[in-house]
């Protein structure tokens, strides 16, 4: 088993890591910025290294001072967890490199899933079915883009191939707009991923978010843990998630399931991943893959009972797969709320103290956050501040439990989503499963980007 790792991340995550470090005897370290030096996380830690100040570009995104970190304490591993430098192969190579084991895939893996154009090629050889497209980057000639967007049919959605988190894409209803929208996602795309190639797909009026939670070894081995459901968005950000996805069945199930399992294998993929579908009238279209641990992995180990964290660890350290495909048992149903610091209407960031909290609990009740009562929220960051996440026998079992859940959590002295998470779980279509990706910012009166 690994001996020391850095933990290269902050909040929930850093914690939740930490936890399951503890649990396997590995030791570790809390890098972090001096704005959080009272992290849980850090204060658990066996060991701190401050890396620099609030702003991520010069702490947590700052890879000669995580290396000289890793160095210093005499790390063997770095876990990135999600967001900040999880998905940067540059960073992953650098790591490898240095000697350190990174925990994920290859940097080669990453880089190949990373841009989105290369990513469906590879599905499609994998069998793997997508949303008909450019089937390639756009290029200059606008001729040959209407032609595409005729060809697949208007509505058409323009996507930056190296593009995450819901940024880098526009719809594009009318051939009018085609061109001045494409413009504008190319510069956007150079502006926060440094890659202006943007690409075409055909643009789903309806669709559910199904995505497909999958684990690799070093020895030809992937299995795939059911599915979870992400429909429930807004702005192109995930609120709600939830598992097993309704109303999909075994054979569906296994269908896509085995696909992705076999995908893995063809690219030789390492460590925990997610396969995000598109879902409409029975029909999965790959969007594309992140090769990380998920926000919402909590709600796959509650109807699996497999640690995905702990496998992740193992994996690094050189162990095969602990479970085979047909170990794999779903059982009940979960669901995970994120809350977050920000105003429940506008979604903007609410920093500060928190002045009084209480966390919930009771069966089937899991809470994962950093925040305690004294806690300072910092503005630098991500606005989420926990997860809530409730397990039943059912889906119906599921949302009483979270409904009750959220009336007992208390976060105060700052603006929280709680409100927007309790009127969630009391809608009716939410409660029969029949949302989709533009239920919750119609329901908001949003317009789509």
């Amino acid at each position: 088993m690994l001996d020391k790792i850095i933990i290269a991340n902050r909040g929930e995550i850093a914690l939740r890591i930490l936890r399951a470090c503890k649990e396997l005897g590995i030791k570790t370290v809390a890098v972090h910025s001096t704005v959080d030096r009272d992290l849980k996380h850090v204060l658990l830690a066996d060991e701190t290294v401050c890396i620099g100040p609030p702003q991520p570009v010069k702490s947590y995104l700052n890879i000669p001072a995580l290396i000289s970190a890793a160095e210093i304490t005499g790390a063997v591993a770095i876990h990135p967890g999600y967001g900040f430098l999880s998905e940067n192969a540059d960073f992953a190579e650098q790591m490898e490199r240095s000697g350190f084991i990174f925990i994920g895939p290859k940097a080669d893996t990453i880089r190949l899933m990373g841009d989105k154009v290369s990513a469906i090629t590879i599905m499609k050889k994998a069998g793997i079915p997508t949303i008909p497209g450019s089937d390639g980057p756009l290029t200059e000639n606008m001729n040959e883009n209407r032609a595409f967007a005729e060809r697949i049919g208007y509505p058409v959605m323009i996507k930056a191939s190296g593009g995450g988190g819901g940024r880098g894409m526009r719809v594009v209803r009318t051939n009018k707009d085609l061109e001045q929208l494409i413009n504008i996602t190319k510069t956007e795309a150079k502006a926060a991923f440094n890659n202006e190639t943007v690409y075409m797909e055909k643009y789903l009026e309806n669709p559910r978010h199904i995505e497909i939670q999958v684990l690799a070894d070093d020895y030809g081995n992937a299995i795939y843990l059911a599915e979870r459901d992400c429909s429930m968005q807004r702005r192109h950000q995930k609120i709600v998630e939830e598992a097993p996805a309704p109303g999909i069945t075994e054979q569906m199930r296994r269908y896509i399931g085995d696909r992705c399992s076999k995908a893995c294998i063809d690219i030789g993929y390492r460590g925990a991943g997610t396969f995000e579908f598109l879902y409409e009238n029975g029909q999965f279209y790959f969007i594309e893959m992140n090769t990380r641990i998920q926000v919402e992995h909590p709600v796959t180990e509650m109807i699996t009972g497999i640690d995905l964290i702990k496998e992740q660890l193992c994996i690094a350290a050189g162990y095969p797969l602990s479970i085979k495909e047909d170990e794999v048992i779903i059982r009940g149903h979960a669901v995970e709320c994120r809350i977050n610091a920000e105003n429940p209407l506008t979604c903007m960031p609410s920093p500060g103290k928190i002045t009084r909290f209480h966390a919930p609990g009771g069966f089937g009740v899991r809470w994962e956050s950093h925040v305690y009562s004294g806690y300072n929220v910092p503005l630098y960051y991500d606005s989420m501040i926990g997860k809530l996440i409730t397990f039943g026998e059912n889906r119906d079992v599921a949302i009483s439990r979270m409904k009750n859940a959220l009336t007992e959590l208390i976060i105060d002295g700052i603006q929280t989503n709680i409100t927007l998470q309790m009127n969630i779980m009391s809608d009716k279509n939410f409660q029969i499963g029949s949302t989709n990706i533009h239920y919750l910012e119609k329901k908001l009166g949003l317009q789509e980007l």
